[in-house]
């Protein structure tokens, strides 16, 4: 199993279309939402390409924005190799 580790912005929140999008795809096994952290759990991967789609809401204004980060990982090997992205709005 996959897990696709993605930090939201500060203030921002996936919208529930958004979820009931990624849910209804067959490669997603489960999604959760904790603070402000979404994690998709995915069954496997191939060598086939993937793209995932978060749409976000803001639901605060703040100032200063860090960038958010996405990481993946093995679940059963979560030291092992990772991936990570880190990005701005509007990057």
């Amino acid at each position: 199993m996959v897990i696709i580790e993605v930090s939201l912005l500060s203030g921002f929140i996936m919208t529930s279309r958004s979820r009931m999008l990624l849910e209804n795809r067959t490669i997603v096994k489960k999604i959760e939402v904790k603070a402000n952290v979404v994690y998709i759990y995915l069954e496997k991967l191939n060598d086939e390409s993937q793209t995932f789609i978060l749409q976000l809401e803001q639901v605060i204004q703040v100032k200063n924005l860090k960038p958010a980060s996405i990481k993946i990982y093995d679940y059963y090997q979560p030291g092992g190799l990772q991936i990570s992205y880190s990005s701005g709005v509007g990057s």
